[in-house]
């Protein structure tokens, strides 16, 4: 059995079929809150503070066992290990053993496995990694239950890492020369995020290499209008120093070993 979270909750069931988990919006939360922290006991406070946002009744920790008694017959119905959903002082841990997977453990996993291999210069297989790490995801993280306030953060939290994981993408592709595949995915990215200055940096240099000198200045003054309009400031000083290489069309711009640009 596999659990998902990178996207609306989802639970690949032993037959290969996929549900969207319990339908009660609380059990679809308890067991969001335990995925997040898989292999660590959640404590019951922690969750019934999710569950009743602070304010919790007389009566959440009889609840709260409920919710809990529930939550394990439907994984059980599902075909999970029994030990899956375990009671441990001082609340409750999703024990996901060798028997479930959890994407967004795999795509940590992955994640930290690419920066291992561009280290040691095999940039090609990075870049297929992140891929495949980027390919787990099916939308904001948690986005069928960030109604709840401690989801709502956490889910944000998470895409932070997409975005991370993204960028780096981006960077590995530039390295590899790929400069056509890099400008249409910065496009879109910052189509969704028009203030994302690394993406623009890396656009600016996929383009100057590209020969589009004109359309790298032009991105530039693209986003410099939208800080100065929006926030009242200037681009970041590596944005600015892209600007003025791409000016006086300086050497190191064609150099792949110039990069990483961004910190």
């Amino acid at each position: 059995m596999d659990f998902h979270i990178l996207g609306p909750l989802e639970i690949t069931a032993a037959d290969g079929s996929v549900t969207q988990g319990p339908g009660a919006l609380k059990q679809r939360a308890l067991l969001a809150l335990l995925c997040l922290n898989a292999e660590r006991v959640v404590s019951t406070r922690q969750l019934t503070d999710l569950l009743w946002t602070d304010n919790p009744p007389r009566t959440a920790a009889t609840a709260l066992q409920v919710y809990v008694s529930r939550l394990r017959k439907h994984l059980l119905a599902m075909g999970a290990d029994p030990a899956v959903l375990a009671t441990r002082a001082p609340g409750y841990v999703l024990d996901l053993g060798r028997r479930h997977e959890l994407d967004l453990r795999r795509f940590e996993s992955d994640v930290t496995r690419t920066h291992q291999l561009n280290a040691i210069g095999r940039t090609a297989e990075a870049s297929e990694l992140l891929a495949s790490a980027i390919a787990l995801w099916r939308g904001p993280a948690l986005a069928d239950v960030r109604g709840l306030p401690m989801l709502d953060d956490l889910g944000h939290q998470l895409d932070e890492k997409r975005n991370s994981a993204h960028e780096l993408w981006v960077e590995t592709e530039l390295r590899l020369g790929r400069n056509a595949w890099v400008i249409s995915e910065a496009y879109r990215l910052v189509a969704d995020q028009p203030l994302w200055e690394n993406l623009y940096l890396y656009l600016m240099v996929a383009l100057y290499r590209s020969g589009r000198t004109a359309d790298a200045l032009g991105v530039y003054n693209t986003l410099r209008n939208k800080l100065v309009e929006g926030l009242g400031m200037e681009p970041s000083l590596r944005l600015r120093q892209v600007q003025r290489a791409v000016l006086s069309r300086a050497s190191w711009l064609e150099d792949k070993a110039a990069l990483p640009l961004v910190s």
